[in-house]
């Protein structure tokens, strides 16, 4: 009986492949047996991955280089988005926001998960099949708890909230109206990701989580890795969220 959990052969496509969480998932799924693609601004160095240059927030570059990899690979079994486009204004206060860098930064993240998507879609519909997993936040479920940036720098983009709430309503559109095709559409909604910020704000996010502590990249893989797999055939339109217990209080 052939394991349902196995991801031996899989061809993998990850956005973002070579950032913080998209780094642990590449490494978490050849771990698992998958064939690895990367798709980043930069094209990577290895024997084991497949790195191919490509900007999220560019039309062209998304449609280039998916056609490559689809000419080097022939399919595509699973599509991960967890790339992480924002410009040089990112992070600034609701007041101080611009039009403009709200259009861009919400056109180039939410946008760019939206193309890449319809890219690979157009290859799975073909295969008919294929499981795509969009990586959403806590922050596109609820609203910020803005008292664990006090004393620090930091805040949370409202941007990022429109962004990640727009992903949750387009993963489930796109889980019913691709599910004739056999292809999955799920997301994953990771809660603070330690990335050595301040230690203040640390210590606040602990103390707010019923878990206690903020999560690791590799906390995030495995709900990623289980929605690739075979193991979850009946699971779509779902937004597990992975967040030390944020979302239950």
């Amino acid at each position: 009986m052939s394991n349902p959990f196995s991801l031996e052969g899989k061809v993998i496509l990850i956005s973002g492949g070579s950032g913080l969480l998209g780094s642990s998932l590449v490494s978490a799924f050849q771990e698992q047996g998958g064939r690895v693609i990367v798709f980043d601004l930069k094209e990577g160095k290895s024997s084991t991955v497949c790195y191919y240059e490509c900007d999220v927030t560019d039309a062209k570059s998304i449609q280039k280089a998916v056609q490559k990899a689809i000419k080097d690979e022939e399919r595509i079994d699973v599509l991960v988005n967890s790339a992480y486009p924002h410009n040089r204004n990112w992070g600034k206060i609701f007041e101080e926001i611009s039009r403009e860098d709200w259009s861009e930064n919400v056109d180039g993240h939410l946008g760019g998960y939206f193309q890449l998507t319809q890219e690979v879609v157009r290859e799975m519909k073909k295969q008919k099949r294929g499981s795509i997993i969009q990586v959403g936040s806590i922050y596109g479920m609820v609203g910020p708890d803005f008292s664990i940036y006090e004393g620090t720098s930091m805040t949370m983009p409202a941007e990022y909230a429109a962004i990640k709430g727009g992903l949750t309503t387009l993963t489930r559109y796109l889980a019913t109206y691709l599910a004739r095709f056999n292809i999955r559409v799920n997301m994953v909604s990771p809660g603070g990701i330690y990335s050595g910020q301040p230690e203040s704000f640390v210590k606040n996010y602990e103390k707010r989580v019923p878990l206690g502590r903020m999560a690791t990249p590799e906390d995030i893989c495995g709900a990623v890795l289980f929605l690739s797999s075979d193991a979850a055939r009946y699971i779509t339109g779902q937004n597990l969220a992975v967040d030390g217990g944020w979302t239950a209080w």
